[in-house]
């Protein structure tokens, strides 16, 4: 008998993309991956990025036109729809800002803050004006159960609250429930504030919260921060390093007033779409179980008359996933099991869609195999690549992927979800293999009006399609 001369880990990863004994095996992907079109993806991009579709804020009339506009693409290339269509519904309250003002008035000296540039509200604000003094009270915490709470020692009734977004332990995940806007806004409204300022480098539209009544969230810009600060003499970066160095809470009364006025529009009882289609596999006994690539579809919208295109957060992510399904259609190319292409709405605003869709597979899908997650794949030159730890086959996939296409900059484990993480989290909290995949960056105007396709590098969005195609590929291919 002759020996076998092939290295271990050769063999290794050839039995990895064996299939089963018995089973059809999936076709090659060679002619898809061939298919694949920078162009193609960036003109898909720039499509959901413009101006018609504004912004893509889920369940307005222009999202209802942009998700339509993908079903029919979906619907052109020959994709199978799912039970219910092309179009799936999922509950999606929100609101829409349509004018706000704020002020600040530093040891009595008041000035009107730029609507974008200095401030922008909550995107889930009441309507309604406020005036009152300013208190700042660290990360806006409270968890007496942990020892820790910016309130302590301070009144904030009939005032508002500046404080930073986080935690005074990142390393504690115990800290983590209380970084949720929801958490943090509750906080803030049980103690009687009439609302909460977050202090970020520079603002960015967020409608990731809850409408509560007579309550004004908003943001204001760091320069602004400094502004109120500078009767104590202090810089907010640095104030946010000593609270991140001390770990106890640093919160004292400005002699700041804020003032704020908000119009919006609350749709309590709004449904949003997610975008469905998939490909038949070629494996009758897998015809049950998918394989999804998602990507989020919605964007930030248009709100106070300011646009936030959101070309790399996600239509990125949104045009890599249909330009891998018309490659796959257009080649011929059939894995073992059915491919689910899922555009979800609602991302911003919580995961919705993805947690809906999630729950609630739609017929002929009674599982999900694995989930890849494409969200920001327009900046850069790289990509970065996260999977769940186990099983080891998933990592296996993605690496086998990469020494073809070598694109990959870095990787890391999935061991669980925070409060930042993106569509692939409800999939993964049921137990299902999950992997992102996102470009390296570096994502300069993340939720800002400069979120525009003139961003957008085809070669990373192609390469990025490769990526996710083939690990797809790999990992349906595993015994």
């Amino acid at each position: 008998m002759r020996k076998n001369l092939l290295p271990a880990a050769v063999l290794a990863a050839l039995a990895l993309a064996a299939p089963a004994a018995g089973a059809p095996a999936a076709s090659d992907p060679a002619a898809a991956l061939d298919a694949l079109s920078g162009i193609a993806a960036y003109e898909y991009c720039k499509a959901l990025a413009a101006e018609p579709f504004a912004g893509r804020f889920t369940d307005t009339t222009e999202y209802e036109a942009a998700a339509r506009w993908a079903a029919g693409k979906f619907r052109e290339w020959g994709l199978a729809a799912p039970a219910g269509g092309f179009l799936q519904p999922f509950p999606s309250p929100h609101s829409l800002v349509d004018r706000a003002r704020m002020t600040v008035a530093v040891a009595g000296k008041e000035r009107e803050l730029e609507a974008g540039k200095d401030f922008l509200p909550m995107l889930y604000s009441d309507s309604g004006k406020a005036a009152g003094p300013a208190v700042f009270a660290g990360w806006g915490i409270s968890a007496p159960e942990l020892g820790y709470d910016d309130y302590a020692g301070v009144d904030v009734r009939g005032k508002f609250v500046v404080c930073f977004r986080g935690v005074p332990c990142p390393d504690d995940k115990r800290f983590q429930h209380h970084d949720e806007h929801r958490v943090r806004m509750q906080a803030a409204q049980r103690k009687g504030a009439l609302g909460l300022v977050y202090i970020y480098p520079e603002v960015q539209a967020n409608p990731n919260g809850d409408r509560l009544e007579h309550f004004f969230p908003a943001e204001i810009s760091e320069a602004v921060a400094d502004s109120l600060l500078e009767p104590r003499g202090v810089k907010a970066a640095d104030l946010k390093k000593d609270l991140l160095a001390y770990r106890v809470p640093i919160s004292f009364p400005l002699d700041a007033r804020i003032g704020l006025e908000v119009e919006a529009r609350h749709f309590p009882a709004a449904a949003g779409f997610n975008i469905a289609g998939y490909l038949p596999g070629s494996d009758p006994a897998l015809a049950g179980e998918c394989i999804v690539l998602g990507a989020h579809f919605d964007g930030c919208g248009r709100h106070l008359g300011i646009l936030f295109p959101g070309a790399d957060d996600n239509a990125s992510g949104s045009a890599v996933v249909m330009e891998v399904a018309r490659a796959m259609a257009a080649s011929g190319l059939r894995l073992r099991r059915p491919v689910a292409f899922v555009l979800f709405g609602g991302e911003e605003m919580g995961l919705l869609g993805a947690s809906h869709f999630a729950a609630q597979l739609p017929a002929p899908f009674r599982r999900v195999d694995a989930m890849f997650n494409l969200d920001m794949e327009g900046e850069g030159d790289r990509a970065f690549a996260a999977f769940s730890a186990v099983p080891a086959a998933l990592r296996q996939a993605i690496e086998r992927a990469d020494a073809r296409l070598r694109i990959l900059s870095g990787s890391r484990e999935i061991r669980e979800v925070g409060v930042r993480s993106s569509d692939f989290a409800p999939f993964f909290l049921q137990g299902v293999p999950c992997a992102g995949f996102f470009s390296n960056g570096p994502h300069l105007a993340y939720h800002q009006a400069g979120d525009s396709i003139l961003r957008i590098n085809p070669d990373i969005l192609a390469a990025v399609a490769r990526l996710a195609l083939l690990s797809a590929w790999h990992w349906d291919g595993r015994q």
